[in-house]
């Protein structure tokens, strides 16, 4: 395990190599450093992996330097590896593998193309720092790493100013949610004294007393952090709009490992959260209202990475569900078999988007399943594992865990609600299943060729089935155990994958068979509002363009003039004005003087008598 550092090192040496070249590397060049950089990552966490079960799943650290020390202000670079850091560095290293192989198919002949491997390779880097970070301050620099390389992967075609404004928007938005961090950061410090994880734990329950509110503040503002960083209400406007940046980027950043950092944030800090119950709950609720929302608005969406992107939300928010009802292993198996199905999914939109001559409107494809049927199999298994079909998929077992959870636990409406996120995942998922893939064929598409398109697609759909959920991330001493019994599981079980059947069976029936009556409840009245409304996201952009776009740019305008220097220049007109009238005064002449003089006597006489 001594050899941990180079997870980090690898994909950082690799992104300063690409960097340097400035382009002027062939593109197989650039893809055997941007690829390899991170395939060699992945077997250095192999290593790591049998090392760790091969020494009984201790807990390793590795203290490579002192980064600052200021008084008693210690910050070391520290890796931390245990079960929960080992699952998060297995799916950044090894699905981020898969997606950059595909990357190296997808991005040919385009421009940047080892720009593009330079950016992911740093994003791969600052992710692992992210995962084994002994520290919140040292999370913080990998937190941070990943916002900068999301927002240059968003842009990445930058030539289109909407695609600047796309990456803009979501950097402007996570930020604000690294904001609440750093509020963290600093009372967490100021209280406990040090930012180390497990010190942080150990000394909380005797430092903060029954009244003192400062703990809950400091939960809140972690939740703040999280929320922002997985995209979950109220910050969630970014995500749909990140799909602007190329599809391997969605599969990576946006799907597989980036959006998950906050899940990961608060299982790694879940001590805190078990003593502000308030906010725990919280937790739960905002995951449960996001996978609801996101849920709609994935179901009249026509782009199909936005149905894709609009699904992450809803499924990330299945995970802060768990979290808030304390379903922590829970949560993270589903952090990783989502990471298998929705990487699964976003590749194959890609190869779908490629091959349609890169249109991505899901109403100007249909008859697809001839042309491409390995991409037509991959949908129809990623689609399937993320409407949690029963126990075929990864999806299923992963998602029962976390609705079992919610009803052992005592959360019968956070259940209900997660049955109703399933209901609508099955519906909006295989609606675009059966439209881009079945039906009439409106365009000419191609297959893609070459193994790094085929691998990658193929060990994802492999993972995506119950072979995925064989694995059981080992989360034994980090997390607490679930220690429910199982009674009642089974009949759970059963309502969960008759809602996903049944939800797939509707899509069937209405977009296979009756497409006349789905067309006529869109243009219906009360159609028209609602799909307008869901595609619009329920409204969010629009009310936070009102209240926070609109009044800024208004302060802008108001302060374009540099009002404030204005201010400072009234001494210098009062002396000017002043010296204009001093000049017109001195004038030479006699009789000027004189009636000066004379008004002045009457002035003062005038002033004497009224006093």
């Amino acid at each position: 395990m001594n050899l941990l550092y180079l997870t980090i090192l690898l994909p950082l040496i690799g992104f300063m190599l690409l960097a340097f070249s400035r382009g002027r590397w062939s593109e197989n060049l650039a893809a055997t450093v941007g690829v390899g950089s991170v395939g060699l990552a992945a077997l250095v966490t192999l290593y790591v992996g049998i090392d760790f079960f091969a020494n009984g799943q201790a807990l390793f650290t590795q203290a490579l330097w002192t980064w600052m020390q200021v008084g008693n202000f210690n910050i070391g670079v520290t890796l931390s590896l245990d079960g929960l850091s080992l699952t998060m560095l297995s799916v950044v290293t090894g699905v981020g593998f898969l997606i950059h192989m595909f990357a190296s198919w997808y991005m040919r002949g385009e421009e940047g193309y080892s720009r593009f491997f330079a950016y992911t390779n740093l994003f791969i880097a600052s992710m692992v720092v992210l995962v084994l970070a002994d520290n919140l301050m040292l999370m913080y620099l990998g937190w941070e790493g990943v916002g900068l390389c999301s927002y240059l992967l968003i842009g990445f075609y930058y030539t289109n100013p909407n695609n600047g404004k796309a990456a803009m928007k979501a950097f402007i938005i996570t930020r604000v949610g690294d904001v609440f961090l750093a509020f963290a950061l600093f009372i967490l410090y100021n209280e406990l004294g040090t930012l180390n994880f497990r010190e942080m734990v150990e000394l909380a329950p005797a430092h903060f007393a029954a009244d003192n509110s400062m703990l809950q503040w400091a939960t809140l503002m972690l939740l703040g952090g999280a929320v922002g960083k997985s995209a979950q209400l109220p910050l969630q406007t970014w995500l749909a709009d990140a799909m602007a940046g190329p599809t391997p980027v969605s599969a990576l950043i946006h799907a597989a490992t980036m959006v998950t950092a906050g899940v990961y944030l608060i299982a790694r800090t879940h001590g805190l959260f078990l003593m502000t119950p308030d906010v725990l709950h919280l937790v739960g609720i905002i995951g449960a209202a996001t996978l609801v929302l996101a849920g709609f608005a994935a179901l009249v969406q026509t782009d199909i990475k936005r149905v894709l992107a609009y699904s992450t939300m809803s499924q990330i928010g299945y995970m802060f569900l768990a979290l808030g009802v304390q379903a922590w292993d829970a949560a993270i198996f589903h952090l990783m078999t989502h990471a298998f199905f929705k990487a699964l999914l976003f590749l194959s939109s890609g190869s779908v988007i490629l091959a349609c001559h890169h249109e991505q409107n899901i109403f100007k494809m249909g008859g697809l399943r001839k042309s491409i049927p390995l991409v037509y199999v991959c949908f129809l298994v990623g689609g399937a594992a993320l409407a949690a079909l029963p126990l075929v998929t990864a999806g299923f077992y992963s998602k029962d865990e976390i609705l079992f959870g919610a009803l052992v636990n005592g959360h019968v409406n956070l259940m209900m609600a997660g049955l109703v996120g399933a209901f609508l995942t099955s519906l909006y998922t295989f609606r675009m299943i059966f439209i881009v893939f079945h039906g009439e064929e409106k365009i000419h598409a191609h297959a893609g060729k070459g193994i790094t398109h085929h691998l990658p697609l193929i060990v994802l759909l492999l993972f995506s089935t119950f072979v995925g959920a064989l694995i059981t991330p080992p989360l034994a001493g980090v997390l607490p155990q679930s220690e429910h019994g199982e009674a009642g599981k089974t009949a759970l079980e059963i309502a969960s994958g008759a809602v996903a059947v049944v939800g797939i069976l509707i899509a069937a029936w209405l977009w296979l068979g009756k497409r006349a009556l789905v067309t006529s409840v869109a243009r219906s009245a009360p159609g028209r509002f609602f799909a307008t409304w869901w595609f619009a996201a329920w409204g969010f952009d629009w009310l936070y363009d009102k209240i926070f776009v609109q009044p800024y740019l208004g302060v802008a305008w108001l302060l374009k003039r540099d009002p404030l220097n204005a201010l400072l220049n009234i001494p210098a007109l009062v002396s000017k004005l002043a010296n204009k009238g001093l000049v017109v005064s001195e004038n030479g002449y006699l009789r000027w003087y004189v009636a000066s003089m004379g008004v002045g006597a009457v002035v003062v006489l005038a002033l004497m008598l009224t006093l």
